[in-house]
């Protein structure tokens, strides 16, 4: 069995669920999944990739979104709705809400399941990523086992 852990901060939609369920084809996959509430990030540098990316409303409405300790029901029932719709699939899927530092936890969890691999499943956040400080380019240095970056998928078709 390959066993992923699979980091995301926002639930998966159905395009993005069968992405990470298809990528070693007919593979049974375990996953882990660990859910980053929004809090303890900077909202500036959101603001900053939502007009980088011309999503302008967002930029405008980006306080207006839940953080820190108000975050964590959201994250908790994103989390639970995508470990459904991966067990959906027939794969494993367990997980967690990210409460500590994320780094951390990613290299604890990798390190006590044997994790074959990582996959950070976010939005595009062009800032972070020109300076290589976003999760995926950070926790390569750190977690010793592949990590694959992509692209989250808008709930807009779900």
């Amino acid at each position: 069995m390959f066993t992923t852990v699979l980091m995301i901060e926002k639930p998966l939609v159905s395009d993005d669920v069968e992405l990470v369920t298809t990528l070693h084809g007919d593979e049974h996959i375990s996953f882990i999944v660990l859910m980053q509430p929004r809090g303890d990030q900077d909202r500036l540098l959101r603001a900053l990739d939502d007009v980088a990316l011309g999503e302008l409303e967002d930029a405008v409405r980006e306080a207006d979104e839940p953080e820190g300790g108000e975050a964590l029901g959201p994250a908790a029932r994103a989390l639970e709705f995508s470990l459904k719709r991966l067990r959906g699939t027939g794969a494993e899927a367990i997980g967690q809400i990210i409460e500590e530092h994320p780094l951390d936890l990613l290299t604890s969890v990798v390190e006590s399941t044997h994790a074959d691999e990582v996959i950070v499943l976010t939005a595009p956040h062009l800032v972070e990523e020109f300076f290589h400080r976003d999760w995926a380019s950070r926790a390569r240095h750190k977690v010793g086992v592949p990590v694959l970056k992509l692209f989250a998928h808008t709930d807009a078709e779900d």
